[in-house]
């Protein structure tokens, strides 16, 4: 097999790899080849670094990355850069360690300015020494931050993804005045900014990219005008976040730009808070197969009174937050819409709509709602009516459905490609004895594929993830009962 097959078998390979930072990692150390493949996939989104260790190590061990990441793009810099901060008496330490093995600025596709920012201002306040200099914290700041972005610029040949939040500590950004600004920017297909950030920034933005797909906007205070022009400006803007911050200003000045999108949208998520602005303008976007509302609270959704009699024809992902539309409201919008769900997420706990779900949504194949303790035979109904189901998500314990009958009803009525189980159990447990019927029931059953078995973790979580259970677990592991299992901190948002 010659050198160059080889190399483009193992870059294959790896290339699954790209989102298990920790694994890719550990393929530097193989030989010259995997280090070469491996460096280039690793540094594409280096700050996207996921572990399984504890919280703790976690915690240190993504300060240590940090510290890592940072003296790396120290050590990139051109010459020029470097003797401007020897002059400047900054970072020397970091300025005069031994050459990068790689230029790897080269590599990297994604710019979070924020987050080098901070990096940037950590290590300067590990330096103690310079809290006795003239000149404050901030110049350094924007001295190296100004370096790094410049050669970002300049060296970057293509940048796919661009964040950028307006903070106090952060000054004005003008990307598009560094050389080379043009040919980095102008593929940019990712964006994620705060509504505020001063219409310079994305006026210059607006000249430079047109091909942005997906974008996440955080609002904060104002509108930039900027940012109506920048929406305006792409030619098939595909996916959108809209981030209300608490007590920010609503979305409403920039639904003119973004209705210019309505044949291209096709995924959308709201994330509302206190000022809500709102949500008619949905109704222009036909084509729309993602749809996510996230409120605390169910006046948020009185606009979606319009939406109820809109037939959204691609439409295969909904989720709703606890805050919810009406369920007579929410149920009309199935009676158009619900055939083509493939996924439909709620915090919402309401007996009716589940029995709607099992009438009008029978191609569903991921589902998370709540049921009641007193409401199993709903759930049979479900897995009688909707036969591509797949994975389920549920609540058990408290006022939530009994483990023991839940998992019973799963393993006789669950439909034949059924694989993925996650459970979030309040203040209650499953016993090794009930666990273990459950398994043999599944491995018994007619039709069974391997079961992903997640169980979603908080203070008492303990009662489920005992020893006793454990040992079950990886005997049916063992048995290839269970193709997966894991266990997750549980997020008051998730849905």
């Amino acid at each position: 097999m010659s050198c160059q097959l080889l190399a483009d078998c193992l870059n294959e390979i790896l290339e699954y790899l790209e989102e298990d930072k920790t694994t890719l990692h550990s393929c530097l150390l193989v030989n010259r080849l995997w280090c070469e493949i491996s460096v280039r996939i690793l540094w594409r989104n280096i700050w996207h670094f996921k572990s399984t260790a504890s919280l703790q190590s976690r915690l240190d061990q993504s300060d240590n990355l940090s510290s890592q990441i940072f003296g790396t793009l120290i050590a990139c810099l051109p010459t020029a850069s470097k003797d401007l901060l020897r002059k400047n008496e900054i970072l020397n330490s970091i300025l005069n360690s031994k050459p990068s093995l790689f230029n790897y600025v080269l590599f990297c596709k994604v710019l979070p300015i924020n987050e080098i920012d901070q990096m940037i201002q950590d290590v300067l306040e590990s330096q103690q020494q310079l809290s006795a200099r003239s000149k404050s914290l901030n110049y350094y700041k924007y001295l190296i931050l100004q370096e790094i972005l410049k050669m970002f610029m300049k060296q970057v040949p293509s940048l796919k993804e661009l964040k950028y939040f307006s903070t106090t500590n952060i000054p004005n950004v003008t990307l598009t005045y560094f050389p080379g600004s043009v040919d980095c920017l102008t593929n940019l297909s990712v964006l994620s900014c705060s509504s505020d950030i001063y219409s310079e920034f994305f006026y210059q933005l607006s000249q430079i990219c047109c091909n942005i797909r997906s974008m996440t906007v955080k609002f904060e205070g104002m509108v930039s005008n900027g940012l109506k022009d920048l929406i305006s400006s792409q030619n098939g803007l595909k996916d959108l976040s809209l981030i209300q911050s608490y007590n920010s200003t609503d979305w409403k000045d920039i639904i003119p730009s973004l209705t210019k999108h309505s044949n291209t949208l096709i995924k959308l998520k709201i994330n509302g808070g206190e000022n809500d602005g709102p949500l008619s303008f949905i109704t222009t976007y036909k084509n729309l197969r993602e749809l996510v509302l996230l409120f605390d609270y169910n006046d948020a959704f009185e606009d979606f009174e319009e939406l109820q009699f809109v037939t959204f024809s691609q439409l295969q992902i909904l989720k709703l937050s606890i805050g919810c539309p009406t369920v007579e409201i929410l149920i009309k919008f199935f009676e158009n819409n619900g055939k083509n769900l493939k996924e439909f997420c709620t915090c919402n706990c309401d007996d009716e709509l589940n029995l709607a779900i099992a009438k009008f949504c029978p191609n569903l194949r991921s589902l998370f709602t709540l049921f009641l303790d007193d409401e199993i035979e709903t759930l049979k109904t479900i897995f009688n009516n909707c036969q591509q189901l797949e994975s389920i998500k549920v609540w058990c314990g408290s006022e939530y459905l009994n483990e023991t009958d839940f998992l019973e009803v799963l393993a006789n009525y669950s439909p034949k490609n059924f694989c993925e189980l996650e459970i979030y159990s309040i203040e209650s447990e499953i016993f090794s004895g009930c666990l273990e019927k459950f398994f043999i029931n599944w491995k018994n059953r007619i039709s069974s594929r391997p079961l992903s078995f997640v169980i979603l973790k908080d203070n008492d979580s303990t009662k489920i993830v005992n020893s006793e259970n454990m040992k079950i677990i990886e005997k049916y592991k063992k048995l290839g009962v269970i193709k997966k299992f894991e266990t997750r901190e549980y997020k008051d948002d998730e849905i």
